[in-house]
C-alpha cells in the first residue's frame, strides 16, 4: 500500500486532464473522399454526439440502402461521457492519494476499457455496413459499406479514412501516461532519461498524426498530379497550392489551373493559397509574402506567364534586367 512517487502523480495528472480536455473535443473521424466531393466529407464522434456532415453523408447513404445516422440512437453518447469523466476524476484523485495498487487497479481498467470500445466500434461499423435495405434505389450484389476501423478502405467511388481525432489522441496520451506512472512505480522505469526519452516520441508522434492535414505540404515533382489539369508537376518554378478550411492540400502545376479550378469551384472553402518561389530551392510562401509579375520571358507548364518572387528576397537585379510587369494577387484571381 506505499503512496506513489511525485512522477508517477505528476503523470496522473495530466492523464486527468487530458480525459477532461476529450470530452470537449471530436474522439474519432471518418473522412470521406469522392471527385463529386473535392472538399471531402468527414463524420467526427464526440463522447455525447455525431458532429460534421452528418445531413450529407445520410442523404447519400440512403440511395446504398444503409441507415441513417442520429446521436439519440446510440445509447454510447449517454454513456460515455460519464466513463470517461469517471476515469478522469479516479486519475486525479489517485495522482493526489492513491497508492500502487489504485494505479494498478486504474491502469488495467483504463485498458479494458479502451479495447472494449474498440471493440464496440467495430460491432457499430459492422451493422452499419452490413444491414442494408433490400428495397434501396441502388444495390450491388455482394457489396458490404463497412467503414475500416482504423486506415482506409474503398467504398465505391468513395475513399473512407478512419482515424482518431484530437479528442482521441488525448485519450490515447491519458493511456500511456498512466502506463508510464504504472512501469516507474513498479520499478520498470529506473531513470528519469528513460521516462523522457519516451515520453518525448510519444509526444511528438501525436502531436504530428493530430495535426496532419493542417497546413501546406512540400509538392513532390514527377509524383504528384495537378488537381486541375491532371498532369504531372514536373516543374516547381510555377507549382502552387491551395489549404482548404479542413486542412487539405491541392496542388497545382501552374497559377493557371489554381484560377481555372476557383473559377469552377465557387464555394470551394479555402483556407490559404500558397505559391512557389520562382527562384531556387523554389519554396511555397503565402500569397500575402509575395510579388507576381506577368512576363513574356517565362511560360509556365500550361503556358502561364505568371512568377512569384518572395517579398524578403526580391531581387532588383532580376526585375531590372527581365521584362517583367508587376500585378496584384486580386487581379490574378479575377
Amino acid at each position: 500500500m506505499k503512496k506513489l512517487n511525485s512522477p508517477a502523480r505528476l503523470l496522473l495528472l495530466f492523464a486527468g486532464i487530458f480525459l477532461i480536455i476529450s470530452l470537449f473535443a471530436p474522439i474519432w473521424r471518418i473522412e470521406l473522399d469522392a471527385p463529386q466531393y473535392p472538399e471531402g466529407l468527414m463524420l467526427q464522434i464526440f463522447a455525447n454526439k455525431l458532429g460534421g456532415n452528418v445531413d450529407i453523408i445520410n442523404g447519400l447513404n440512403h440511395y446504398i440502402g444503409m441507415k441513417t445516422l442520429h446521436t439519440e440512437d446510440f445509447m454510447e453518447f449517454t454513456l460515455l461521457p460519464y466513463i470517461i469523466g469517471i476515469f478522469a476524476m479516479l486519475s486525479l484523485v489517485v495522482s493526489f492519494a492513491g497508492k500502487k495498487i489504485h494505479l494498478k487497479i486504474l491502469l488495467f481498467s483504463f485498458i479494458a476499457f479502451g479495447v472494449l470500445a474498440m471493440i464496440d466500434f467495430w460491432r457499430w461499423e459492422y451493422n452499419y455496413g452490413h444491414d442494408l435495405d433490400p428495397n434501396a434505389a441502388i444495390i450491388v450484389p455482394g457489396m458490404a459499406y463497412q467503414p475500416p476501423l482504423i486506415g482506409f478502405k474503398q467504398l465505391l467511388n468513395f475513399g473512407a479514412y478512419s482515424i482518431p481525432d484530437i479528442g482521441g489522441w488525448l485519450f490515447i496520451s491519458s493511456g500511456i501516461l498512466m502506463l508510464l506512472a504504472f512501469m516507474k512505480e513498479y520499478g520498470i522505469l529506473f531513470k528519469k532519461s528513460i521516462v523522457s526519452s519516451l515520453l518525448l516520441p510519444a509526444a511528438i508522434a501525436i502531436t504530428i498524426t493530430s495535426c496532419a492535414g493542417s497546413g501546406k505540404e512540400p509538392i513532390i515533382i514527377n509524383k504528384e498530379h495537378c488537381n486541375y489539369c491532371k498532369m504531372m508537376i514536373s516543374d516547381l518554378k510555377y507549382a502552387a497550392e491551395i489549404v482548404t478550411m479542413k486542412g487539405r492540400a491541392y496542388k497545382f502545376d501552374d497559377l493557371i489551373c489554381l484560377t481555372a479550378f476557383l473559377k469552377e469551384e465557387p464555394d470551394f472553402q479555402v483556407k490559404d493559397i500558397y505559391v512557389s518561389n520562382f527562384h531556387p530551392p523554389h519554396e511555397l510562401y503565402h500569397t500575402t509574402e509575395l510579388n507576381f509579375y506577368v512576363t513574356s520571358e517565362h511560360k509556365g507548364p500550361m503556358g502561364g506567364n505568371i512568377i512569384a518572387i518572395p517579398k524578403s528576397a526580391e531581387d532588383t537585379t532580376f526585375t531590372k534586367n527581365t521584362n517583367v510587369t508587376q500585378i496584384s494577387w486580386d487581379a490574378i484571381v479575377k
